[in-house]
């Protein structure tokens, strides 16, 4: 299944897409693309130029800049980059996050779960700084952020917790930025099928026990799900790029769960 695609809906719009290396981030990139938009991929990983190279080979308008949006420095270096290129960002999708390692609780060591939140909210929170002021000095904008229905799940509890702080900062924002004429939204994915990731988020090869523990969170989202499977790629892409359009225009602090059925 292709996400579905409506010609031009981009047209004349700066989208700047974090996380967009590999994955739904590479989607919505190449996506936005094809719907006549020009985009700015971020990402930390120099394979975000080959990423690139694809969506400008298709046809598609695109520049990538490498940049750690774990920090502050990062996001706005992001922000200036794309003012420098364009003059504006009509669109932010923050998609950077992901859980580092899959095991209870109790398991975590205090380092590790510090590196979750970092991984999985900051980036966000960040990112969202650094680009209102140029939002707000245009009274426009749009901010998608990609949260997760494993804010009800197990195995990963530090990055439950932060896609959690992602719902509550994408509500909370709304609420205060609406009067500056931008509106804020998140998309709350569920258990997405994608190709092995050719930069791992895991720092080490998985344990016999951490493959048993990380089963239980497969088999746990499947169950959750109404519809009992995975999505895809394209499947969250669509309501990314709806929240993102114009076409969504009444709609700024909702978080939607795309999970199959699992509200999260």
């Amino acid at each position: 299944m292709s996400a579905a695609r409506t010609p031009s809906r981009f047209r004349d719009k700066i989208v700047v897409v974090t996380g967009a290396a590999q994955g739904i981030g590479k989607g919505v990139a190449a996506e936005i693309a094809t719907e006549d938009g020009t985009v700015l991929l971020v990402d930390r990983a120099a394979l975000v130029r080959e990423t690139t190279a694809e969506i400008i080979a298709a046809g598609g308008r695109a520049a990538c800049f490498e940049a750690d949006l774990e920090t502050f420095e990062g996001a706005e270096a992001m922000v200036d980059e794309a003012l420098r290129l364009h003059g504006r960002i009509d669109v932010l999708v923050n998609n950077v996050g992901g859980t580092i390692w899959t095991k209870p609780f109790e398991h975590y060591g205090i380092d590790e779960i510090e590196r979750e939140i970092r991984r999985s909210l900051f980036p966000t929170l960040w990112a969202c700084r650094a680009v209102l002021p140029a939002m707000i000095a245009r009274r426009a904008g749009v901010i998608v952020n990609v949260s997760s229905i494993a804010t009800r799940s197990i195995h990963r509890i530090p990055y439950a917790a932060a896609k959690g702080g992602v719902n509550a900062l994408t509500r909370s924002l709304a609420m205060e930025q609406t009067r500056n004429g931008i509106r804020i939204n998140a998309v709350a994915t569920g258990g997405t099928e994608a190709p092995p990731r050719v930069i791992p988020r895991h720092p080490g090869g998985e344990t016999e026990q951490e493959k048993v523990w990380y089963q239980a969170i497969i088999d746990q989202t499947v169950e959750s799900s109404l519809m009992h499977r995975y999505g895809t790629i394209a499947e969250q892409v669509a309501p990314i790029l709806f929240l993102a359009s114009d076409e969504s225009s009444y709609i700024t602090g909702a978080v939607l769960p795309v999970g199959g059925g699992d509200q999260g």
